[in-house]
């Protein structure tokens, strides 16, 4: 006995663990915006913006260059000027007027450290630039976010949508059984014509295709939100909550345009043209370098032209080191940095037209919205009124027919009626959670659509 119910309790245990958990809408939305590849591509970019912040301020540090080399090669040497080139290397040391192919060791080590001490505000403006690429990624991130979320909760409420269509269509299914079954013995009796068995037949097999339907649309829902939630579509088990009953009628808050993460977007690209065009304006100023030196030569030929042995140059034996100062100044870059100066300035304008674009169609967006969800709350409150009547006339058809006063077109038109009121009925009181949500994602913010959904 012990045994069975061990063996009972493991069983159920292990069917409670198999069965998917249900998933409210605002664990759909928190899963959608942690799991789906956009969002964590966005963070990334972001990451990668953050660190070019850090490699721009690298330009503060010195910057140290070491050197070591080895060579074996002629020593004739000649006067005169060698225009400034990287093709052919230069000779220390006096002309000796010779031109033989004798040749000997030469070896160089050294070190070359240098830093920029006044930049005239270009690193500064450089970082300037970074954060400002920084601020434009975790801005397109936000908007990322919000798609993702907006429509993880449009994928959750077309679920809702079809499963009370599926409810319906099955209701109208058994309705549509009954009366065939009724009407087919009718029939066999010789009690009602046989064309109203076979128009009877029809009415069942179009409840049964209008089931089908449904239950295929609450598939394609679920794979839908399935692909948001980077999960199986069979383990997407919803739990619809206060989603079946109409919402309250909150007074929806003037929201600024200007707040929503696409329009943020769009000015953290406004500031971020602006900070390179601000970099720019500090290209052209002298640059200085103070640089500092340590090296060590070694030859294999003397001054006056005698060599040594045969490791002679190998090692470098001749030190010296110096310290000093340089300014450079680009000159003629003027030509190059006010051409990019150019570009930058049309990119800004660019920029900015699209940031005015995005708050006109972000204004206008809620606009629409707003006026959605006015019509959806006036149908929601209209169709009780239809449901109430389309049964009240589908009962009575029934009985009209039963009785024999009426006849089968009353009968199968009536009750296509009241299935479609009963669609009707569960799809608009979740049209007005659906037009909230238009609202909330047209204005920027799912939190208070979110809030009320999961009372």
């Amino acid at each position: 006995m012990l045994l069975e119910v061990a063996i009972g309790t493991i069983l159920m245990t292990d069917l409670v663990a198999a069965q998917p958990a249900t998933l409210t809408l605002g664990q759909a939305v928190q899963q959608s915006v942690e799991k789906y590849p956009a969002v964590r591509g966005s963070l990334e970019q972001v990451s990668a913006a953050a660190s070019g912040i850090n490699l721009a301020r690298t330009a503060y540090l010195p910057r140290a260059d070491f050197l070591g080399q080895v060579n074996r090669a002629t020593h004739n040497n000649v006067f005169g000027l060698l225009l400034p080139q990287a093709v052919i290397p230069s000779i220390s040391g006096p002309a000796q007027g010779t031109n033989s192919l004798n040749n000997v060791w030469g070896s160089a080590v050294g070190t070359l450290v240098s830093w920029e001490p006044v930049d005239f505000g270009l690193r500064k403006a450089n970082v300037e630039t970074a954060k400002a690429a920084r601020d434009r990624a975790a801005a397109e991130v936000n908007v990322t976010k919000l798609q993702v979320a907006t429509a993880a909760a449009d994928a959750f409420l077309t679920i809702a949508a079809a499963q009370q269509t599926v409810v319906a269509a099955r209701a109208g299914v058994e309705r549509a059984r009954i009366l065939n079954d009724v009407i087919g013995t009718l029939a066999k009796n010789e009690l009602r014509p046989g064309a109203d068995a076979s128009r009877s037949r029809a009415e069942f097999a179009f409840a049964q295709t209008q089931q089908i339907q449904a239950e295929q649309a609450v598939a394609v829902a679920c794979a839908a939100l399935a692909q948001l939630l980077v999960t199986k579509p069979e383990s997407i088990v919803i739990e619809p909550g206060p989603l079946l009953q109409a919402p309250a009628a909150p007074q929806v808050p003037d929201a600024d345009a200007a707040q929503h993460p696409l329009a943020i977007a769009r000015e953290a690209v406004v500031t971020e043209v602006k900070a390179r065009e601000k970099a720019l304006d500090h290209l052209y100023y002298p640059r200085l370098y103070l640089q500092g030196t340590a090296y060590a030569r070694g030859t294999g030929i003397q001054p006056d032209g005698r060599t040594g042995g045969v490791a002679s140059g190998l090692g470098p034996n001749i030190q010296n080191w110096a310290l000093g100062a340089t300014i450079t100044f680009p000159a003629f870059d003027w030509f190059s940095i006010r051409a990019r100066k150019e570009i930058e300035v049309h990119n800004e304008r660019s920029a900015a037209a699209n940031y005015d674009q995005a708050l006109q169609d972000l204004t206008g967006g809620i606009e629409k919205a707003k006026a959605v969800l006015e019509g959806a709350r006036r149908v929601a409150q209209n169709t009780p009124i239809q449901l109430e009547a389309a049964r009240t006339t589908e009962q009575q058809a029934t009985a009209r027919y039963r009785a024999g006063l009426g006849n089968i077109t009353e009968v199968a038109e009536a009750q296509r009626l009241l299935t479609q009121a009963e669609i009707d009925d569960s799809l608009a009181r979740l049209g007005v959670w659906r037009a909230l949500l238009g609202v909330a994602a047209a204005e920027g913010d799912l939190t208070p659509f979110l809030a009320s959904a999961g009372k």
